[in-house]
């Protein structure tokens, strides 16, 4: 019994040394151990770090990319545009050319045409005073306008002429139409009333406001000469009806002047 004792507690001894050697190993061995699995996770924790630094330089590459991409696509845009800007341009270039060639001949057609258009405001003031002598002052202050016109500076070349072919269109329309109009007749150093009866440019008759006397303007003599009431004062005063619009037209007996011998109808 003593001897089994002896032996358990040997065994014990035994397996508390083995124990504490174990231990001592074990301790020995997770000293050993620690540099390396701290270097592992420094290593980890470095690795993750670079891993970021990849990802963000392959994010910040791939936007730099895409707007690489986008500078291109807006240059090929603008040398696009650019060109087709510059065939506008090239157009219209062409176009100030061709507009300046054209304001160069208006200038000489100008200089050409207005000796022309001074030539026929003379000739219409002629005409004016040799004509029939209706509307005298209307159509004298007509050519004055005319002339004031020509000295205007704001006022173009193609508006003058246009202006004076309508004071032309209203002078070949005085002999086209009939008129009635008041005005005057010098009779010695007075002047008399009257309602003038125009019928185109071949009569120019007259009635003076009290019905007292009756004429018509002799071209040929450049006067006026009275009428036999008792033959034309009916006509006349017809005439004047309708021309003022007071009567229908129609057929009215009125003195003219004969182209072969002068004389009245």
């Amino acid at each position: 019994m003593m001897t089994f004792r002896a032996t358990a507690i040997g065994i014990a001894s035994a397996a508390t040394s083995f124990l504490a050697i174990s231990l001592a190993a074990t301790s020995v061995v997770g000293q050993q151990l620690d540099p390396p699995i701290e270097a592992r996770a420094q290593a980890n924790a470095t690795g993750a770090e670079s891993q970021e630094r990849v990802e963000g330089i392959a994010s910040a590459t791939d936007t730099l990319i895409a707007e690489y991409r986008l500078t291109n696509k807006k240059i090929e845009s603008l040398r696009i545009f650019n060109k087709q800007l510059g065939l506008v341009i090239d157009s219209q270039n062409e176009e100030l050319a061709s507009l300046q060639r054209q304001i160069d001949s208006v200038e000489e057609v100008g200089r050409a045409v207005t000796p022309l258009m001074l030539k026929m405001i003379e000739a219409l003031d002629t005409f004016v005073k040799l004509d029939v002598p209706f509307l005298v002052e209307e159509r004298t202050k007509r050519v004055a306008g005319l002339r004031v016109l020509m000295r205007r500076s704001d006022v173009a070349e193609p508006e003058r002429y246009r202006r004076i072919l309508e004071a032309y269109q209203i002078e070949g329309d005085y002999g086209r139409t009939i008129d009635a109009h008041g005005g005057t007749i010098a009779k010695g150093d007075v002047e008399v009333p009257v309602d003038f009866l125009r019928i185109g440019r071949i009569g120019l008759l007259y009635k003076t406001r009290d019905a007292s006397e009756y004429g018509v303007w002799n071209q040929a003599k450049r006067q006026y000469e009275t009428l036999n009431a008792s033959d034309y004062a009916n006509w006349i005063d017809e005439g004047l009806r309708v021309a003022k619009k007071q009567s229908a037209p129609q057929l009215i007996r009125v003195p003219l002047p004969q182209p072969e011998s002068g004389g009245q109808s």
